[in-house]
């Protein structure tokens, strides 16, 4: 039975950008990543060398935590590189789009199948990460039985895609297809969270799910928002969750016999001279579908724009030639923040967006910015402001389980809600926070420890 949910906690921060609902034809790029730093707790142990030939579906590289979980190449062609940062840490696994050919997986009804036969094609495709679960926010584990899967069928974040326009130009019957593999992984509910302005039918006649409605500002949208009201996930609990398209990839593999990860990506931004939704795949070249569409900002006689692999608060900053990341909808460009300004705080800021009163344009509750990446300040003191409370629609102290991360308090971790959250949820604290704390890599840090202490 599903029920409508009005959240009343967290900000709509309106940026100029939204990608029009008009959508351009796939041209492939050339150059295709597999980025392990995609999954966080991964430990890559590599399958390939550059010069080798690859197919679609074939073993880039598996968890030496869990050999099991695969990571296949999304396209077929050569390995060209593998990108290592510090300490060797494998960054990127580059290859070059040469042909169209794939790995069979074989077709299967999984409605015939039992839950062991639908992991283990998903394990050996390649598409097991694309279900996740809370707690520790990471790749699922495929030994595990969760109590429900969660699909979020709206993004509120700034600037992201518009799901509505994304599944109704996706084929439908992969979308069925994969609700019924879904729904074979559980004895729980699978859950569809939509918002209450959605307007696909597609969505809305999802069947063999329970549907919830949500309305209220971002995080609405969030995952970990929609379980914490719908499914609390209490110590010794485990929840599992799918991105919409990672659903309609699922839903090929059963009908199709093969990995094949196309998305729809939205290209968003202030800089982006005519946003716009584009076909590719998981971890395409962004070189492609922003090639002649950036605007040039020139700031003190250089160019200065960022390019994010998802939205301004969560995503990653990625180069001008980077790759979409393995669970994002939205390429996002804007200007950055390299420049001091001053006696900031003191001018009217006509232009600046703000939680508070602080500038007159609280009096232009319509107005869309371009936004920066400047943080108009340095880090300050930690102080309790009761700021944080005002954008995190979850019944939790953030302020106190972000200090009890800091001194590694495992206990006062439990008992104020680690289990639950993600990084994605305390993007808004980090975006308002007047201390200027990087807090979602404080969340990160304490479920990595989490993990490693409880597992």
């Amino acid at each position: 039975m599903s029920k409508p949910i009005k959240l009343r906690k967290g900000l709509n921060i309106r940026m100029k950008g939204k990608a029009e609902k008009v959508l351009i034809p796939e041209e492939r790029p050339g150059k295709f990543a597999v980025k392990p730093v995609d999954f966080p707790g991964v430990f890559p142990k590599m399958c390939v060398k550059p010069g080798e030939e690859v197919k679609a579906g074939t073993t880039v590289f598996y968890d030496k935590k869990n050999d099991k979980i695969k990571y296949t190449a999304p396209v077929s062609g050569i390995i060209l590189d593998i990108i290592r940062g510090e300490r060797r840490r494998i960054l990127e696994v580059v290859m070059e789009a040469r042909g169209d050919d794939y790995v069979s997986f074989g077709k299967d009804d999984p409605e015939k199948l039992d839950a062991t036969a639908i992991k283990n094609k998903l394990l050996e495709s390649g598409l097991w990460p694309a279900l996740r679960q809370r707690p520790y926010h990471v790749v699922a584990n495929p030994d595990d039985t969760p109590k429900s899967i969660f699909i979020s069928g709206f993004d509120s974040a700034p600037l992201a895609a518009d799901y509505d326009f994304i599944i109704d130009h996706m084929p439908e019957e992969h979308y069925l297809t994969g609700i019924k593999t879904l729904r074979r992984l559980t004895e729980g509910n699978v859950y569809l969270s939509l918002s209450t302005e959605s307007t696909s039918n597609v969505l809305k006649k999802t069947p063999g799910v329970e549907i919830n409605y949500f309305s209220g500002p971002h995080p609405a949208g969030n995952v970990g928002i929609q379980i914490h009201h719908i499914d609390p996930v209490n110590k010794g609990d485990i929840v599992w969750y799918v991105n919409l398209q990672d659903i309609i990839s699922i839903g090929r593999l059963f009908n199709e016999g093969k990995y094949a990860p196309d998305k729809i990506v939205a290209l968003a931004g202030s800089e982006v001279e005519k946003p716009r939704y584009y076909r590719t795949r998981t971890g395409a070249s962004i070189s492609t579908i922003i090639k002649g569409n950036i605007l040039t900002v020139r700031r003190a006689s250089s160019n200065n724009v960022r390019y994010i692999s998802g939205n301004v608060l969560t995503g990653q900053k990625i180069e001008p030639d980077g790759y979409l990341g393995y669970y994002d909808s939205t390429i996002t460009v804007i200007p950055e923040g390299n420049y001091y300004e001053f006696f900031g705080w003191i001018t009217p800021g006509l232009n600046k967006f703000s939680l508070s009163r602080t500038f007159l344009t609280w009096l232009m509750p319509g107005k869309k910015y371009r936004l920066d990446t400047n943080m108009h300040g340095g880090e300050r003191a930690f102080v309790v402001t009761g700021e944080y409370e005002k954008v995190l629609p979850m019944d939790i102290y953030p302020m106190q389980l972000l200090k009890s991360i800091l001194v590694e308090d495992i206990d006062k971790m439990e008992q104020l809600g680690i289990y639950e959250v993600a990084e994605e949820d305390f993007a808004l604290c980090e975006f308002i926070c007047p201390s200027k704390i990087e807090i979602q890599s404080i969340i990160r840090k304490g479920l990595d420890l989490m993990a490693k202490e409880m597992s």
